[in-house]
C-alpha cells in the first residue's frame, strides 16, 4: 500500500513537468514564472519536514494519511481548473505542504509493521516506487494528456490520489488493530522490534521542546543528515539536469524516445531492491548491523562516484553506462531510512524522520542553483565532479559520523 502511495505521490510532483509547455502556452506563462511554479513544491515541503514528523507521531496513520492525500489531491484536481500564475504557484506549493508528512509516515508505518531483520526490504520496496515512477511515468503521462489535453492530466491525477486516500482508511490499521492478525504475528512484530503502537504512547503524548532538541544534538542523527543531502544530489540531478545534461551537452537528438533517459531509473530501481532484500538477508545470517545496514549504502555511495567516468568518454554508450552504475549505486543507498528506524528515539521516530527528510530535502533547492552556476559555461564536467565529491562525502558521514547503528536513548 506504501508503494502505491509513493507511486501516486510521484505521480502528483512529476505531472507539472509534462503540462508545461502546453500550460506556458495558454496562459502565457514564461519561463522565470515557470522556474518558479517548480520550486513551489521543493520550498514548502522542505521547510515543513520537521513538523510534518511530529504530526506524524501525533496523528494516527489510518487517519493521517488519507487526509493529507486528499488535500493533495484536490490541489492537483484544481490545477487543471486555474487560469492565473498566482493561483499555480499556490496551489503547487500547497502540494508540497501536504505531501510534507507522507515520507515520516511511511517510516513510521514500516516501524510498527516490520521487525528489524525484515525493514530495510519494506523500505526498499516502498522507495523504489519513485524510481519505478521516474522510469515508466513519464510516457503514462505524455500519454493521458495526449488524450485529455494539460486540464485533464491534471484531473486525472487528482482522482486518482483521492480514491486511493479512500481505500487507505477503509484497509489500512495499526498491527494491534488489525482483525486479520494473529498473536503468534504480532508477538512476532514485537519480539524482533517492531514498534507497535499498543506499546508506544507516542499518539497521546504531549510535543515537548526537548523532542525538537533531541532531533539535532546527537552526532549519529547529523551522520544520517549529511549523509542524505549528498545522496539526494545525485537524485536531483537526474530529476532536474540529467536530460538536459544529455541533450545539449551530448546532443542526443532521439533522447526523446525515453529509452537512454529510462535507463538509469530502471538502474536505480533495481538497486533500491537488491540492497533492501541483502540487507535483510545478512541481517537474518547474523551479521551486525554495521555489516548489514551500512554496506549497501557504502557501496552505493562508492558506485556513484562513477558519475565523474562520463568526463572521460564521448561514447553514447559508455556514458549511459557511467551513468547507470552512479544511479544504481544511488538505489542501493536509499534504504538510509532504515538508519531512522533504527536509530532514532523510539518516541521520535516520526520528527527524526521529518528532520532527515527536512535537510535530505534541502538538496533539491541547493543542487540544481550549484549545477546551474557550475554549467554556465556551457561544460557539464565540473557538475559531474561536484555530484562526484557528494556521494564522497556521503561516503564519509556513514562510515565516520554515524558510527555505531543502535537506538539513541534519550536522558530524562
Amino acid at each position: 500500500m506504501i508503494f502505491v502511495t509513493v507511486v501516486i505521490n510521484y505521480l502528483d510532483r512529476t505531472n507539472i513537468s509534462i503540462a508545461a509547455a502546453a500550460l506556458k502556452e495558454d496562459l502565457g506563462i514564461n519561463a522565470i514564472q515557470m522556474g518558479y511554479i517548480f520550486s513551489a513544491f521543493g520550498w514548502t515541503y522542505s521547510i515543513l519536514q520537521i513538523p510534518g514528523g511530529i504530526v506524524a507521531d501525533k496523528v494516527k496513520s489510518r487517519i493521517l494519511y488519507p487526509v493529507i492525500m486528499a488535500l493533495w489531491s484536490i490541489a492537483t484536481l484544481i490545477q487543471g481548473m486555474v487560469n492565473s500564475f498566482a493561483a499555480l504557484l499556490g496551489l503547487r506549493a500547497s502540494i508540497g505542504m501536504f505531501e510534507a508528512p507522507s515520507y515520516p509516515t511511511n517510516n513510521l508505518i514500516v516501524t510498527r509493521w516490520f521487525p528489524e531483520n525484515e525493514r530495510a526490504s519494506a523500505i526498499a520496496t516502498y522507495t523504489s516506487g519513485q524510481f519505478l515512477g521516474m522510469a515508466l511515468l513519464l510516457p503514462v503521462l505524455t500519454l493521458i494528456q495526449d488524450a485529455l489535453g494539460w486540464r485533464g492530466l491534471f484531473i486525472v491525477s487528482g482522482i486518482i490520489g483521492l480514491v486511493w486516500a479512500a481505500v487507505w482508511y477503509i484497509f489500512y490499521r495499526d498491527p494491534q488493530n488489525h482483525n486479520r492478525i494473529g498473536s503468534s504475528e504480532l508477538k512476532h512484530i514485537e519480539e524482533g522490534g517492531g514498534l507497535v503502537a499498543a506499546k508506544v504512547k507516542n499518539n497521546t503524548d504531549k510535543f515537548e521542546w526537548n523532542d525538537l532538541a533531541n532531533a539535532f544534538k546527537y552526532r549519529k542523527l547529523w551522520g544520517m543528515y549529511l549523509g542524505q543531502f549528498c545522496l539526494g544530489a545525485t537524485t536531483i540531478f537526474f530529476l532536474t539536469w540529467f536530460p538536459t545534461y544529455l541533450v545539449e551537452f551530448r546532443g542526443l537528438d532521439f533522447i526523446k524516445s525515453g529509452f537512454y533517459a529510462s535507463v538509469p531509473y530502471l538502474a536505480a530501481f533495481l538497486g533500491v531492491l537488491l540492497a533492501g532484500f541483502t540487507s535483510d538477508f545478512l541481517i537474518k545470517k547474523g551479521y551486525s548491523s554495521e555489516v548489514a545496514r551500512k554496506a549497501p549504502i557504502i557501496t552505493g555511495m562508492l558506485l556513484s562516484i562513477a558519475i565523474i567516468g562520463a568526463n572521460y568518454t564521448v561514447d553514447t554508450t559508455l556514458i549511459i553506462v557511467f551513468l547507470s552504475i552512479a544511479f544504481f549505486g544511488n538505489g542501493l543507498a536509499s534504504i538510509a531510512w532504515i538508519f531512522v528506524s533504527l536509530i532514532a528515539p523510539k518516541k521520535n521516530i516520526g520528527l527524526i524522520g521529518g528532520t532527515f527528510n527536512f535537510i535530505g530535502g534541502l538538496s533539491a533547492v541547493i543542487v540544481p542553483i550549484v549545477i546551474g552556476y557550475l554549467v554556465q559555461d556551457g561544460d557539464f564536467s565540473p557538475a559531474l565532479f561536484f555530484i562526484g565529491a557528494m556521494a564522497l562525502l556521503g561516503l564519509i558521514c556513514y562510515i565516520f559520523i554515524v558510527g555505531k547503528v543502535e537506538r539513541i536513548v534519550p536522558k530524562e
